[in-house]
């Protein structure tokens, strides 16, 4: 088994629909990190739970207004990794679910000020609570330190509004460096 220290940059946007049309989203700029294990299942399989710090978001306009929205969420992504390759280099591709739940965050309204993000459904909130997706990656790793890049797919409307009139989702692209060590017995 291993445990891995992910660090990386992303680019995320939320793409939004408002009454069938769609909002054409800013992209914006974050960060992730957290930790990972390996867990070898079979051949050149493993699973691969772990924990993120993320931050994600758009800028957008919306009835001619801009909107700034950056959540920070915590993830926690599931995947399968397959690896191919010697010892020293390896080849990684790597899909599977996540499941993140918003903890902070940053709006700004027009030329208002800055607020707190308050999440939750329903009038007086700017987003769901959680959010669901799937990741899709692929890494290279020498001698235990990977730089992968990965696409998240936001399944879940995270949008407040209970009418169904309006739809949000996040997409994140993720460049990460990550460092593994191998417990030893």
């Amino acid at each position: 088994m291993r445990f891995g220290r992910i660090f990386g940059i992303n680019l995320s946007e939320m793409t939004m629909k408002s009454d069938g049309i769609n909002v054409d989203p800013t992209n914006l700029a974050g960060i992730h990190f957290g930790g990972s294990l390996d867990i070898p299942v079979k051949g050149g399989f493993t699973f691969r739970p772990g924990a993120m710090f993320t931050s994600k978001g758009s800028m957008y306009d919306l009835d001619s207004v801009e909107y700034f929205l950056s959540p920070i969420y915590i993830e926690v992504p599931v995947n399968l990794v397959f690896s191919f390759g010697s010892d020293v280099f390896k080849i990684s591709l790597f899909t599977g679910p996540y499941l993140a739940c918003g903890i902070d965050g940053l709006k700004i309204e027009g030329s208002n000020a800055s607020r707190s993000i308050r999440y939750g459904s329903g009038s007086g909130n700017d987003i769901n609570l959680f959010d669901i997706g799937i990741n899709f990656g692929a890494g290279l790793n020498f001698r235990g330190i990977m730089i992968s890049a990965q696409y998240g797919l936001g399944l879940l409307n995270i949008a407040p509004a209970t009418d169904g009139e309006f739809e949000m989702k996040n997409n994140v692209i993720g460049i990460s460096l990550a460092s593994f060590v191998t417990r030893k017995k």
